[in-house]
């Protein structure tokens, strides 16, 4: 068993044309034997954004806390503390950060794939 403070787990800052301001953890993941998922929690900075992008897996997102948008069919979805998130495999999707404080989501990803 594990339990932590999510803010003890490892940082991994993304800035670049295609993410901005984006601060990913993983914390929980193979390190801690989970076999079949990896739960990480993602900060995304005042005018961050995730990349754009699809794969073959699913994504069960839950979101903490903050504004934010979801980027779903081509249109622009607001999202708030409390709401949760189901995105199937191959599905286009991307975060964008909607207010002005911090958004923070938790993003559950199948054992297998990069964890982050």
């Amino acid at each position: 068993m594990k339990i932590a403070d999510y803010q003890d787990s490892p940082s991994h800052k993304f800035d670049n044309e295609t993410v901005k301001g984006v601060t990913g953890r993983v914390v929980i993941g193979k390190e801690d034997a989970a076999d079949n998922f990896c739960m990480r929690v993602f900060t995304v900075a005042p005018g961050g954004f995730t990349p754009r992008h699809a794969h073959a897996w699913e994504h069960e997102i839950f979101i903490h806390s903050g504004k934010g948008q979801v980027y779903q069919n081509g249109e622009w979805r607001t999202v708030t503390s409390g709401t949760v998130v189901f995105i199937p495999g191959n599905e286009e999707h991307q975060f964008m950060n909607g207010g002005g404080e911090d958004f923070v989501f938790i993003c559950l990803i199948p054992s297998g794939v990069a964890e982050i």
